[in-house]
């Protein structure tokens, strides 16, 4: 219970600064306002938000519950998740959140709020390439290695007929 009450409170820091905060205050800078009329720029774009948060959503609950950690890097889990949406991509969380930023971007029609889910996507990859798959390594060993061939990094792998 406390491993489920420490991720949400990362989660909620994380999804409040970097998917809420930081967005709102790019739109407001940039002079963005919500569109009067609902088109399908709106529709598709609330539709790929709510998918990308569904999944970021899922991915914690994984995390916490099968991983017995959180997404924090000060706190990852102390097992290998390797199911749910972690069963065929190594990364859903972060595809999830910046299917949302996306889709937000849409929703606004915001070249700057596009701009920041493709600088986030730039980050996540950074920090993924250089700490966390080379820390991963170090954990699990085999483990990740034999996962790593399985599930795709960003996108999924085909599986062999």
């Amino acid at each position: 219970m406390f491993t489920l009450i420490r991720t949400l409170t990362y989660a909620s820091l994380f999804v409040a600064l970097l998917l809420v905060f930081v967005p709102a205050r790019l739109l407001e800078w940039s002079g963005v306002v919500r569109p009067h009329d609902t088109g399908a720029a709106q529709v598709v774009g609330l539709t790929i938000a709510v998918l990308g948060g569904a999944l970021a959503a899922w991915c914690v609950l994984t995390f916490a519950l099968v991983g017995r950690g959180t997404p924090a890097p000060f706190d990852p889990p102390r097992r290998l998740v390797v199911s749910g949406p972690y069963r065929r991509l190594r990364n859903p969380m972060y595809v999830g959140a910046v299917l949302a930023l996306a889709g937000a971007a849409l929703f606004y029609e915001s070249a700057v709020l596009f701009g920041y889910a493709a600088v986030f996507f730039l980050v996540a990859h950074l920090f993924v390439t250089l700490y966390e798959e080379p820390a991963l390594k170090r954990t699990f060993g085999p483990e990740y290695d034999a996962y790593r061939a399985r599930a795709g990094r960003w996108l999924p792998r085909r599986r062999n007929p």
